[in-house]
C-alpha cells in the first residue's frame, strides 16, 4: 500500500486554493497511471475482461468513496471504468483527490 493510500481524506470546507505547480507535481508522482488534466482533475481508465468485473470494481470504488466521504465521477461501460476526481467545493485538486486515487489503485482487481 502506498503512503497516500494509508491516509484518510479530509473534508474540504472551501476557502482554500486548489493545488498547483510543485505541490501538484509531488503528489502526482506518487500515483501511477493517473493523468492530471489542466491542473483541475485526475483521470484514470481501468480495463476489465467483461461487464461483470468492471461492475464489481465500480462497487468497490463506491464503497471506498463512501468510507472516505469523497466522491469521484465514475464512468462505466463494458470492460472499462474511468474515474475522474477533483474537490467540488473548490473546483480543483486537493491532497484528498490523490489519497482517493491511491486507495482505488490498492483495490484488488476482480
Amino acid at each position: 500500500m502506498s503512503q497516500l493510500a494509508s491516509k484518510q481524506c479530509i473534508p474540504c470546507k472551501g476557502g482554500i486554493p486548489p493545488l498547483k505547480g510543485e505541490e501538484l507535481k509531488r503528489l502526482h508522482e506518487q500515483i501511477e497511471g493517473w493523468n492530471v488534466i489542466e491542473e483541475h482533475h485526475l483521470s484514470k481508465t481501468y480495463k476489465f475482461p467483461n461487464f461483470a468485473k468492471a461492475l464489481e470494481f465500480v462497487n468497490k470504488v463506491g464503497a471506498v468513496s463512501e468510507q472516505e466521504g469523497h466522491h469521484p465521477n465514475i464512468f462505466f461501460t463494458w470492460g472499462k471504468v474511468r474515474i475522474e476526481s477533483y474537490t467540488h467545493k473548490i473546483d480543483g485538486l486537493t491532497e484528498s483527490d490523490f489519497i482517493l486515487a491511491a486507495k482505488f489503485d490498492a483495490i484488488p482487481m476482480p
